[in-house]
């Protein structure tokens, strides 16, 4: 039988053993040190000048004075000396500001680093997600970049008659909407109060039809100097309409 158990080596006490009480103690405070992990600083390398009763510290590489040579060991300060301890892979440890980490077998890695991002039920940043918004941002931007190639943001719904789009609001209030609103045409749609919404441009999937439901209105200008066939503007001079059909300027009115 081993005189020390097998996980957190805590001394056992012996048959016939005199001065139970020590070995007891020493017990003790290897529990109260390792249970409830809570550490200083992850890879500290030089001991402090007055350490205080309790604290502990994981020791990293090139560590001095009386932490020389045990890099990869807890050191607690405890009955005016230190105690190093060597962690094993699953022990866990927190500063007191909550950083929290789990020993690998190597090294203290971020806790988050092991359990992944996979089938969260909500994720706030800077904010509180809830049952409607399950991803929600507060940031002044969001950036979304290439891995190498291009990047594209994907929106996809259930079934044609449901809703894939993007809503523009102002404190909350909707005043723009684009996207596949209860149908598959793209639909650019715009309110003054986030109730009443007109559907100001449809354009169809299957012919790339665009449907206008008021008027449009081109700014005056002056004739393009460098025209495609089709180009079409209102021209500030002669208060008219003119499309150019490849070769010369076509008046519409």
């Amino acid at each position: 039988m081993s005189d020390n158990t097998p996980s957190l080596q805590l001394p056992y006490i012996l048959p016939a053993q005199a001065q139970k009480h020590v070995t007891h103690n020493e017990a003790l405070d290897q529990l109260d040190q390792l249970v409830q992990l809570v550490v200083t600083a992850y890879d500290a390398t030089t001991p402090p000048a007055e350490p205080q009763e309790g604290t502990a510290y994981t020791i990293g590489s090139n560590a001095t004075n009386e932490w020389a040579g045990l890099e990869g060991k807890i050191a607690s300060w405890q009955n005016g000396g230190w105690v190093f301890t060597a962690p094993k892979s699953g022990w866990r440890a927190s500063t007191p500001a909550g950083d929290f980490r789990i020993f690998d077998g190597a090294a203290w890695k971020d806790a988050r680093c092991f359990t992944g991002l996979h089938n969260l039920p909500a994720l706030g940043v800077g904010a509180t997600a809830d049952d409607s918004n399950k991803l929600v941002v507060s940031s002044d931007a969001t950036l979304l970049t290439h891995a190498g190639a291009g990047h594209q943001v994907k929106i996809n719904k259930s079934g044609e008659a449901n809703t894939a789009s993007v809503l523009f609001q102002s404190n909350w209030t909707g005043h723009a909407e684009m996207g596949l609103s209860g149908s598959n045409n793209f639909n650019i749609k715009v309110s003054a109060d986030s109730g009443n919404w007109i559907n100001a441009i449809s354009i169809a999937p299957d012919d790339g039809t665009v449907t206008m439901a008021s008027m449009m209105t081109l700014t005056p200008s002056d004739e393009p100097t460098t025209p495609l066939a089709g180009t079409v503007y209102f021209d500030s001079a002669t208060a008219k309409l003119r499309c150019y059909d490849g070769s010369i300027w076509n008046d519409l009115y």
